[in-house]
């Protein structure tokens, strides 16, 4: 591409009143109105003096700042040029909304919390966030912890993690299908040197209870690295009526069942590098599931005491210092084993092993986020970065539903994909015979996809 003109012959000036940037922010902010952001929020928002008043239209502007792709309070200005006030309300100053979120407290964040799994519940009456209805499959739900990276000694809380990196620890449970991209069922914001398991009996009933008034159906399970893997966390999802799969730590007991497993009950997996056999329709790989009965927390007492099954993977040991001369005595193995209450019938050996691998998807929503609202946590005081993070999960879950409604590659692509096509689309405003009119660029290569979605968003709302 080459411009077409000589450096002479071109000049800019910013004095269009008319031209608006992410057009997008129309449908997806009608799509919130549907799902009562704005309500929801005046209802359960309370924070005194004037810093907290009208904190439905405050908290919708942070949400539509977040998808239009703000990450820090000075981004929230994108709300503030051309049209942006002849098609909205509540276009508010980046100083506002800091002083609105510098007001907020822990009792507030809370409040904010019940805004968030309250929407999250209309939103999934709006769209299929959970796949088929039928609920026959399984509705995963995952939990993971992350680190936020922050800079100076003047962040409320910051600390070094596990990572070893300066920052604040974000906890996050999503919930998906195989077939569905994942969505944002409970956040918390912690200390950076929180411990990963910190409060995690509280944070999975919150979660699952949230699942529970979505409606979805089907059984549930939870997944969780080994960092999670202890009865508060364990207990917390059966008495929530869902299933566990949980990496276990090679603790002596977990060692002994895993010598236990005979030669003759490991199965090849398709794992990296697996070729598959036709002649013996089987996967040619060095990597090996196998699994044992085993009881969980067998130090406690008898009535804590799960029941469930180890399943183990082993990968051979590359040795560097063996030889052709001098070869080692026998194969040494690496083992990964998790622990599951799944019964073999709804997950063989092989399915359950594939099954909990995709754990790691919760790591890409980990990465959306920290490439969009999460690159920063703005504020020093930390229940102000709370907020932040509840707000940065409602911009999720609302882009992951536009994205839905748009259908077509959008339903399960990331939301920077989602935000680029979709959202940030440069329109004139136009008036006529009272109506408004938004002209977009011509032959936009995404024009269907984001029909669907103002088409969807302009229906009368669904009776509650």
């Amino acid at each position: 591409m080459q411009v077409s003109h000589t450096r002479a012959a071109v000049s800019v000036s910013f004095d269009e009143e008319n031209l608006v940037s992410p057009t997008g922010l129309v449908p997806v902010m009608r799509l919130a109105e549907d799902a009562d952001l704005h309500s929801l929020a005046d209802e359960w928002i309370k924070i005194p003096t004037d810093k907290g008043a009208n904190a439905g239209l405050k908290v919708a502007a942070l949400v539509a700042g977040m998808v239009a792709g703000a990450d820090s309070i000075d981004d929230m200005a994108v709300l503030r040029h051309g049209g942006m006030k002849k098609i909205f309300k509540g276009c508010y100053a980046p100083s506002t909304l800091g002083s609105f979120l510098r007001a907020f407290t822990f009792g507030h964040v809370k409040q904010l919390d019940a805004v968030a799994s309250r929407f999250l519940i209309n939103l999934a009456r709006t769209a299929p966030l959970f796949g088929d209805p039928s609920g026959k499959d399984f509705l995963f739900v995952d939990v993971d912890d992350t680190i936020i990276e922050v800079h100076g000694y003047q962040k409320q809380g910051s600390g070094y993690g596990y990572s070893g990196v300066r920052g604040l620890n974000t906890v996050l449970a999503t919930a998906s299908r195989e077939d569905t991209a994942p969505v944002i069922i409970a956040q918390r914001l912690r200390k950076g040197a929180a411990n990963s398991a910190r409060g995690a009996k509280k944070f999975v009933t919150e979660a699952l209870g949230t699942i529970k008034r979505t409606g979805a159906t089907g059984p549930v399970l939870c997944r969780f690295d080994s960092a999670y893997y202890g009865y508060p966390a364990v207990s917390a999802v059966l008495a929530g009526g869902a299933d566990v799969s949980v990496t276990v730590r090679m603790d002596p007991a977990v060692k002994r069942a895993i010598a236990a497993i005979g030669a003759d009950a490991w199965t090849p997996i398709r794992y990296t590098n697996a070729v598959y056999d036709e002649e013996a329709q089987a996967w040619v790989s060095a990597a090996e599931v196998a699994e044992i009965p085993f009881t969980a927390f067998s130090s406690r007492k008898k009535a804590e005491q799960i029941s469930g099954r180890l399943v183990v993977r082993r990968i051979p040991e590359l040795n560097p210092k063996a030889t052709q001369v001098q070869p080692t005595l026998f194969d040494t193995h690496r083992f990964h084993a998790f622990f599951t209450t799944v019964t073999a019938e709804a997950l063989d050996t092989v399915a359950a092993d594939k099954v909990h691998r995709k754990h790691a998807r919760i790591e890409q929503v980990n990465a959306d986020l920290k490439d969009s609202a999460l690159a920063h946590l703005p504020s020093g005081k930390f229940a102000a970065n709370s907020a932040w993070l509840v707000a940065a999960v409602m911009a999720y879950n609302l882009t992951r539903t536009a994205g839905v409604l748009a259908e077509g590659q959008f339903a399960k692509a990331r939301t920077g994909t989602i935000r680029r096509k979709i959202i940030n689309i440069p329109a004139r405003i136009a008036s006529s015979a009272r109506r408004q009119q938004l002209h977009l660029p011509q032959d936009w290569p995404w024009k269907t996809e984001w029909g669907n979605l103002f088409t969807a968003t302009q229906a009368p709302p669904r009776a509650a």
